[in-house]
């Protein structure tokens, strides 16, 4: 069993950054994948980045790549989303996930936290 919790989130400016982080409980957590996710308003939840266990591989969005970064920490049990350049389109709900090997897909995360709200204004 993890359980994940986000903070970070808030409202920022066009261009401007922030940092989620995602607490994880349980002793498990280095032997998972993380995955961050995010959901607007009227629209279906999309794949920002994933992490593997380990850390030495990372997978991003399209619309992401180049602007943010993700990392962890197994010693905090904690991963963080770095995002830079924000855009008026990167409003979203904001979630990380957990799953027993990394994916694209949601479905293949099972424990999920309960989100971070992110607002860019123009």
């Amino acid at each position: 069993q993890v359980q994940l919790v986000e903070s970070g989130g808030g409202l920022v400016q066009t261009g401007g950054s922030l940092r989620l982080s995602c607490a994880a409980s349980g002793r498990t957590f280095s032997s998972y994948a993380m995955g961050w996710f995010r959901q607007a308003p009227g629209k279906e939840r999309e794949f920002v980045a994933a992490i593997i266990w380990s850390g030495s591989n990372t997978y991003y969005a399209d619309s992401v790549k180049g602007r943010f970064t993700i990392s962890r920490d197994n010693a905090k049990n904690t991963v963080y989303l770095q995002m830079n350049s924000l855009k008026p389109e990167d409003t979203a709900v904001y979630y990380c996930a957990a799953s027993l090997s990394w994916s694209y897909n949601r479905d293949s995360y099972r424990y999920w936290g309960q989100g971070t709200q992110v607002t860019v204004s123009s």
